[in-house]
């Protein structure tokens, strides 16, 4: 098996934010800033729980109607992790900065394309997940995301297919269908599925076992359960993509340690 790339995230590298990160995989670096509970303005207020407030800019010019799509998705999605009824009349701000996209990904600096408008909103969603943790914002869980395609096989007249995690602008092109599913840290409720394409139900019956693989279960939890006599592939239980959960732990887990490292130097 190809060893996959892993990804790669910085917490709090802004020092004027609340909290911030920068996320990079699959060809996308993102830069995320999250600020809040901060007072609303008055037509933003809601008596009953905070407003999220997300803004998507491209890597260059102006934002479009796919910018302002990937919000509506982003918000929607943030509102169900975030603790919102614990701060009514305020506001919650999330501004996601593209800062690299794999190349041909972008169409006159915008994602015009169908597939690949949806290859960049798991950088969006976890580089997003990742500037709240660093602004300590109350959450009621974390979430995990992966992208996935399926393609035709290369075999001349085979109707058979396969799929590809973090699939590129390649792959998009190509594709049959394209698939983005965000998973709760606990795994047990699909946050987000959204597709674009063509598919029968046995092949998104493959992509969500596919995905709840990438996203659910991290390299720990295999090596446990190989502990303690399960029979599991290792293969087959890590996937074809990255170990996201361990990923999302083990980097807020890097950056408390470094935060207390004035507390083990006074000891």
């Amino acid at each position: 098996m190809a060893t996959v790339a892993e990804p790669i995230a910085v917490l709090s590298p802004l020092p004027r934010a609340d909290g911030s990160a920068t996320y990079s995989f699959a060809g996308y670096t993102i830069t995320a800033s999250a600020n809040g509970p901060i007072e609303a303005q008055r037509r933003d207020e809601d008596p009953d729980e905070a407003t999220v407030d997300v803004v998507v800019r491209p890597a260059a010019g102006v934002g479009g109607p796919s910018e302002r799509h990937l919000e509506s998705i982003l918000q929607n999605t943030l509102q169900e992790i975030i603790l919102v009824q614990d701060f009514p009349r305020c506001l919650i701000q999330v501004v996601l900065q593209v800062q690299s996209a794999p190349e041909n990904d972008y169409v006159n600096t915008r994602l015009n394309t169908p597939g690949l408008n949806l290859g960049v909103l798991p950088a969006l969603l976890q580089s997003a997940v990742l500037a709240l943790l660093s602004a300590s914002i109350p959450m009621r869980t974390t979430a995990t995301a992966v992208s996935l395609a399926i393609l035709p096989t290369s075999a001349a007249g085979s109707s058979a297919t396969k799929i590809v995690t973090s699939f590129s602008p390649r792959d998009a092109s190509l594709a049959r269908s394209t698939h983005v599913l965000v998973f709760s840290a606990q795994g047990d409720k699909l946050l987000l599925a959204e597709s674009e394409g063509e598919f029968t139900m046995g092949e998104w019956d493959e992509v969500l076992a596919e995905a709840k693989k990438i996203c659910c279960q991290s390299s720990t939890d295999v090596d446990d359960a190989l502990q303690d006599g399960m029979a599991l592939d290792r293969n087959n239980a890590s996937g074809d993509g990255p170990d996201m959960r361990g990923f999302l732990r083990s980097t807020v887990q890097g950056k408390l340690e470094d935060s207390l490292k004035w507390k083990a130097a006074r000891e």
